[in-house]
């Protein structure tokens, strides 16, 4: 028995932030119904690489959700949908603002038949404001939070990340909420609706940009790799070719650092005895940092830095973070058998408990397995699914 056992969410939203929230729940031991629409599947099962034919990021993203195909936009299957609900804890939707109300499947609707259902309604925008109904996706979040104007080389432009940060991001801010909600559910018998914008979770991250601006109405600049707050803190290249982080936002880290590349002396400097002093000087820091980690191969570099007890990590790549032997005692990556693949890896659950096991019980399964099986134990009979599989409501 997982932490989450016993508790089941339908994840009806799609493109990511949704389905990473219902993951995470998953992941804990929730049992997670994924619904898609029939011919219409979560287009995140489209996005990324594939082998033979089968998506590689829906297995991971997919994992440890029964899959059903009902029509939201047909009688029969809001009749399915409201039938689900009325079992569930948990429903995460991410359609535009109004649009399960005009289904005839909002919250009001929803808790009428469910007092205690929990409504988590995650869209890039949220639920109220002149930009609600807008189409939203991370990348704007990315970029309206202040991410993408703060990311990048000082004489470059502003730099959108290569991956959903602030869907996943929003995922976490998700699922969190939705504990929130059910742990008030204790408290008073009833559930609630949960309003996530994409692009706020994103925007708490950012640290005191908005103070910042408010105090001294200046704005944060691109810095490239370094940091505004400290110094060292870059990535530098080694004498093989390979590339280290160097973090020192802790002052006796900083002094370590310049005492192991033999710039004692720059620790003395009234400067050096704050982070932003040090930034103020990050080109003198970065010279000699950078020259010694230079005429040095990547395994000696960090080698040296434990000694001193420096902080220093090698930059990975996902054949690197595979046979990393800290990964492999954190067991952070988990081999499941899939049917369709074979046995496939991929990263597990974001912690661990120390009285409850987190579980993949499968990876990502195809569009309406479980139909059939879902809708039985809802009470719907053969004949039942039969006819609205011929209406076109299920499949």
């Amino acid at each position: 028995m997982s932490a989450l056992a016993g508790l089941r969410v339908i994840d009806a939203s799609t493109l990511f932030a949704g389905p990473m929230a219902a993951m995470h729940l998953g992941d804990m031991g929730a049992e997670v119904i994924k619904v898609e629409q029939p011919g219409r599947p979560d287009p995140s099962r489209g996005h990324g690489p594939s082998k033979d034919g089968h998506n590689l990021w829906w297995k991971t993203l997919g994992r440890n959700k029964r899959t059903i195909a009902i029509d939201l936009h047909m009688p029969g299957g809001q009749d399915a949908f409201r039938r689900l609900a009325e079992t569930a804890d948990v429903v995460i939707e991410n359609f535009r603002p109004g649009t399960l109300e005009r289904w005839g499947l909002g919250y009001e609707t929803l808790a009428a038949d469910n007092p205690g259902l929990v409504l988590a309604r995650v869209t890039g925008f949220g639920q109220i404001g002149p930009y609600r109904s807008r189409p939203g996706f991370g990348t704007l979040a990315e970029a309206m939070s202040g991410f993408a104007a703060m990311t990048g080389e000082p004489d470059g432009p502003p730099t959108l990340p290569p991956f959903g940060l602030a869907d996943g991001i929003a995922s976490l801010a998700t699922a969190y909420a939705v504990m929130v909600a059910l742990h008030a559910r204790e408290r008073t018998g009833r559930g609630q609706e949960v309003d996530v914008a994409i692009i706020e979770p994103i925007l708490a991250m950012l640290g005191p940009q908005i103070t910042r601006w408010d105090q001294l109405g200046t704005v944060q600049p691109r810095t490239g790799n370094r940091s505004g707050n400290n110094a060292p803190r870059n990535a530098y290249r080694t004498s093989d070719d390979r590339w280290v982080a160097v973090s020192s936002s802790a002052q006796s880290i900083a002094e370590r650092v310049m005492a192991l590349v033999g710039r004692p002396e720059l620790a003395e400097e009234p400067w050096f005895a704050t982070g932003s002093g040090r930034a103020a000087h990050a080109d003198e820091i970065d010279e000699a940092v950078g020259a010694w980690i230079g005429e040095r191969p990547r395994d000696e570099v960090i080698a040296a830095f434990e000694r001193a007890q420096a902080a220093v990590a090698p930059v990975y790549d996902a054949a690197d973070i595979v046979t990393d032997p800290h990964f492999t005692a954190l067991g952070t990556i988990h081999r499941i058998h899939d049917d369709d693949l074979g046995d496939i890896a991929m990263q597990g659950p974001i912690f661990r408990l120390s009285e409850d096991e987190p579980v993949i019980a499968f990876p990502g399964r195809a569009p309406a397995a479980d139909t059939d099986a879902v809708l039985a134990e809802l009470g719907l009979d053969a004949d039942a699914i039969a006819r609205l599989r011929d209406e076109g409501a299920i499949a």
